[in-house]
Formats: C-alpha cells, structure tokens, sequence
C-alpha cells in the first residue's frame, strides 16, 4: 500500500460490503437501520472510487485493478468510467471544448429541490454515453478490457445474487449500490452549482468541517482537488489552508454540508443566483501584485 492513510478508505470499503453480506444472510439485519447505513457507505464506496482512479492505493497495479473490480461491484458501474467523465471532462469543465457531462447547468427546474432529485437522471446517461463514445474513439484496448471486467464483476455478481433471492438482492444489494452511484453524481450539482467554473479559484464549492472530511477522506476540499488533482488526498486540508483560503471568494467555504443541503434545496423555493466574484477576484490580484509593486518603487529609489 501506498500510503498508511488509505487502510481508512479500505476499511470504509470493507464496512460497506459487510453491511450487504450481514442484510443478504440474515434476516434479523434486513431492517431499515442496516439498509440506511449500507446506503451511506455505498455513497462513500463512490468517493472511494473517486480517490482510486486519481491515484492507485496500492503499489501494485494488479492489485489496484483488482481493487477496481471490487469497487464497481460496491457502486454497480464500472469504476473505470471515472477516467473519461471525471478525470478528463470534468476537471477541465468545458475549457477544451468538450462540454462537462455532469454540468450543473443540465437541469433547470425553478424548484431547486427538483434540481437536486433529478439531477441523476439526467447526468447518468450523459456520462455514460460520453464515455461509450470516449472509448470507442480514444479507449485504448487495455482500458476496454478493464472496463469490461469490472461490468462482468457488477452486473454478473449482482445478477448471480438475484438468482440465490431475488427479492433481497433488490431491496438490500441493489438499491444501496444506487444510492451511493446516484449521490456521487448529485455531488457535482452540491459542489459547483452557482459557482464560476472559468474562474482559477471560485469554480468549487468546499465544506470544511473536520469530522465530515475525516469520513469523507478529505473530498470536501474540492477547489485545491481541481487545481491540483494529483495531489495525494490525505494533504488537500492543509494545501486548501494554505493555497485556497487567502484567494477563494469566502462564501465558497461551507462549515456543514448537511447545513448547505438544507438552506440551499429545503428552506427555499427558487435556484440560488450565481455569485459575482469578480470583485474578490479582483482583490486577490491586487493582493499578490503589491508586494511586486513596492519590490519595484525600491528597486527604482535604489537605482535613482
């Protein structure tokens, strides 16, 4: 293993697995407790799956493609999918001229709630079309085998688990495999909506909180994410501290993001109107020129 923190990410995924194992062999766990907390792992098996497809958690690349398979079974979509939608598209938004497939401007409902529920609808398919067309075009071989593979691991075993209990597997496999695909994608909506994705520093919206990033393995701190994605995740908070802070327009930094999530899609109708950041982008340049500027008036009373 690479690095001493990813035995949390492994264990966040060993918890999830056994939360389906327990509610797939016993009936006493079949309850809403197991199933609410086996949807909320799923969600963290996708944020997981992020982290993975960023860096390998393992030195060995078999084992880190092993590690895919496993992953994709946890989300019911291969995991590899994340390398054209994420890595490629989303990080550069629109700038090369592809158009992000997971943009917060496909939905446009006035009742931003409805924003919030639908937004899978629409964004799964256009990811999952764009990386079809992705891979026919620019899929080398290795990466459709991969890709194939982990299909064969998520479908065929959840497929070979309805055989055993169809009924079971619905309810208590299937559903929390969903849950956990369909709110990775809504986390594109949370994250960016409102925000301006041609600016340098305003384009992400961040939660900050300690507790919520320890479970979240850092994935609150999503503008120094974008800037700089191959940075390891176990040192975003201090890089976010240190590079985002003094230049990010402050609104963008939310301490709760059940907090957001509530004054943002429950306590108001309408979307929220996109900020103006230009003013504190202003003064975030002004800020890092006038060191130069008093450098130069020395430099120029020296020589004078």
């Amino acid at each position: 293993m690479k690095h001493p923190a990813e035995w949390r990410q492994v264990g966040i995924v060993g918890v999830y697995l056994g939360l389906l194992a327990a509610m797939f062999v016993e009936e006493r766990c079949r309850n809403v407790l197991f199933l609410g907390a086996a949807c909320y792992f799923s969600f963290l098996n996708t944020v997981v799956i992020h982290n993975h497809l960023h860096q390998g958690i393992f030195h060995s690349r078999r084992l880190n493609m092993l590690w895919r398979c496993v992953l994709s079974f946890g989300a019911l979509y291969p995991a590899s999918a994340n390398i054209p939608s994420h890595n490629l598209v989303h990080h550069h938004f629109d700038d090369d001229g592809q158009p992000d497939w997971a943009a917060p401007e496909h939905v446009s409902f006035r009742w931003h709630l409805l924003n919030l529920l639908h937004f899978p609808n629409v964004a799964g398919p256009n990811t999952f079309d764009g990386v079809k067309r992705w891979g026919s075009l620019f899929g080398r071989g290795e990466f459709r085998r991969q890709y194939q593979m982990e299909s064969v691991v998520a479908f065929g075993l959840t497929g070979a688990l309805m055989l055993v209990d169809v009924w079971t597997t619905l309810f208590f496999i299937v559903i929390p495999q969903l849950w956990g695909a369909r709110g990775i994608l809504r986390i594109n909506l949370i994250q960016h909506d409102g925000c301006d994705t041609t600016s340098e520093w305003n384009h992400s919206r961040n939660f900050v909180g300690r507790a919520f990033n320890w479970i979240m393995c850092n994935n609150g701190y999503h503008t120094i994410h974008h800037n700089r994605a191959g940075m390891h995740w176990s040192t975003l908070a201090e890089a976010h501290r240190r590079e985002v802070v003094p230049r990010i327009d402050g609104s963008l930094d939310e301490r709760s993001m059940v907090l957001y999530l509530l004054k943002t899609f429950l306590l108001r109708w309408n979307r929220p109107e996109k900020r103006d950041v230009a003013a504190s982008e202003q003064a975030v340049v002004r800020a890092e020129l006038a060191p130069r500027a008093v450098r130069r008036a020395e430099a120029e009373a020296v020589s004078a």
